[in-house]
């Protein structure tokens, strides 16, 4: 017996208690290389809580990952449950995205997670923890793990030199 080829999709599916789903991917796609706001549907007379004409479900895409935005109101808000890893190649970058989705009311965390100004949490993340931190067998791999634990945003140089065994003062 044959099965059938079933064509399914999935998508992250955020709900803005803050109604700022449009802003929120408005900001994304001018900050995220390979971001856009792909459409906008406007709520209509009787969904409860919404005004008809403004801003209902936010289609958009982060980095290539399709996602679709909600405004329904503060009934249930975003948390650290959900976050978008943002791998990047360098301390520039890294730098540059932390910067961007910290400013005008975001919050930093440790160990490169953070809060962007709209609730949604980030995890900016250099291709070189993952080259460091390894698999986590090696007294090299926990020296540059344990740096990491100790960061808010991430820093290269100093994971390197715990690598390395040097003596590292993280703030």
């Amino acid at each position: 017996m044959r099965e059938e080829a079933v064509m399914v999709s999935v998508r992250n599916h955020l709900w803005f208690g803050n109604n700022k789903a449009e802003e929120a991917a408005r900001f994304y796609a001018a900050t995220i290389p390979g971001s856009s706001v792909d459409r906008v549907v406007e709520a209509v007379e009787g969904i409860p809580g919404a005004n008809p004409g403004d801003p209902f479900i936010v289609e958009f895409t982060v980095a290539g990952l399709p996602v679709t935005g909600l405004n329904a109101g503060p009934a249930f808000t975003l948390n650290e449950a959900f976050s978008f890893y943002l791998s990047v190649d360098s301390q520039e970058e890294v730098d540059r995205f932390w910067d961007a989705l910290t400013a005008d009311g975001g919050e930093p965390g440790p160990c490169g997670w953070l809060k962007d100004r709209y609730g949604v949490s980030w995890q900016v993340v250099p291709k070189r923890l993952e080259e460091l931190c390894g698999d986590y067998t090696t007294e090299a791999n926990m020296r540059a793990t344990n740096a990491m634990l100790k960061m808010g945003k991430i820093d290269i140089p100093t994971l390197e030199a715990a690598y390395r065994g040097e003596d590292v003062t993280v703030s």
